[in-house]
């Protein structure tokens, strides 16, 4: 069920979250499929509805900075310097995980993701609740995000009873990871924080690092993917037929299936999981993407779009 905020429907979010059960949440980034992050029967419904694999770490959600303590140990400086700059919003940090955190929510290792939203209600479920919330991507594992409610119903429909709608989501993308249970911060996934202001907050460049001993929520080779067959390309082809594209300029051809994203990169971000969602929809035979800029501004949409178009080799 969609439904509007109000205080009713806030009132049952909660219930819901305190009964074991799993809601469809709003973020700033993309919707979130929740569960109490302490309940380790409600956090395994999120894996089998999802059909996502047991090793594979989902972050929490926390109401403010100040319940870093319940959640991690540990905490170096840089944490507080980091969630002082960026939180609320799309910053998940990576820390030693205290002794509240199961097992299933850290696929078994001794770290954790913690992040505050900024979107107002998913702050609002969070005061309320009192309590963490474990939040993957509302979608089938390895599929596209959902950036809109309808998006969550329509992939994973009864599985989850309430889905509250927060409107299309304003990042698009979802948040940056940021390792710090090392010496050094590291950049285990780039997002809606870029690496240029970490490195004010921080006072070095922190390493952009997607292959770890880390194990971290959307860092598959394979990621955000449609069904359909999807390519990378430098040009699209001419000639093309039962194919969809997605560029940043007008279609050339009026009888191609042909979405035009616009600049600058934060916009291409709000855009995109909604775009290849509705190519997706159409039964065509190939998707072609049109490469974007090589530069810093576009480095989580590049992220993005190699996971959702990688192909293995043999």
């Amino acid at each position: 069920m969609i439904a509007p905020v109000s205080p009713k429907t806030l009132e049952l979010a909660i219930s819901l979250l305190k009964a074991g059960e799993l809601l469809g949440l709003p973020t700033e980034t993309v919707y979130g499929l929740g569960a109490d992050a302490s309940n380790p029967e409600a956090v395994q419904k999120i894996f089998t509805a999802k059909g996502r694999p047991a090793d594979h770490p989902l972050i929490v959600h926390i109401a403010s900075k100040k319940a870093l303590t319940n959640w991690a140990k540990d905490i170096p400086e840089a944490a507080y310097k980091l969630a002082d700059a960026f939180w609320p919003g799309p910053l998940t940090l990576i820390l030693k995980r205290s002794s509240l955190v199961p097992d299933i929510v850290t696929g078994g290792q001794d770290t954790v993701g913690l992040r505050v939203p900024s979107h107002p209600v998913a702050l609002a479920v969070l005061e309320a609740f009192k309590g963490g919330i474990a939040a993957p991507s509302a979608n089938r594992f390895g599929r596209i995000s959902p950036t809109t409610a309808r998006h969550v119903q329509e992939e994973l429909g009864t599985n989850v009873q309430l889905i509250l709608d927060g409107g299309a989501c304003e990042v698009g993308l979802e948040s940056t990871i940021v390792d710090l249970s090392t010496a050094k911060a590291r950049v285990l996934r780039p997002g809606g924080i870029s690496v240029e202001a970490l490195s004010k907050v921080l006072g070095y460049e922190p390493e952009l690092k997607t292959k770890t001993d880390i194990r971290a929520s959307g860092t598959l080779d394979s990621h955000y993917a449609p069904q359909t067959p999807s390519l990378l390309v430098k040009e699209i082809p001419e000639g093309l037929s039962d194919a969809g594209v997605i560029a940043r300029r007008p279609s050339p051809d009026k009888g191609l299936v042909w979405l035009e994203l616009s600049n600058p990169a934060t916009t291409y971000a709000q855009e995109l999981y909604a775009a290849l969602r509705q190519l997706d929809s159409l039964g065509l035979k190939q998707i072609y993407i049109e490469d974007v800029p090589d530069s810093a501004d576009w480095l989580a949409v590049r992220d993005r779009l190699k996971r959702a178009t990688f192909k293995e080799t043999t």
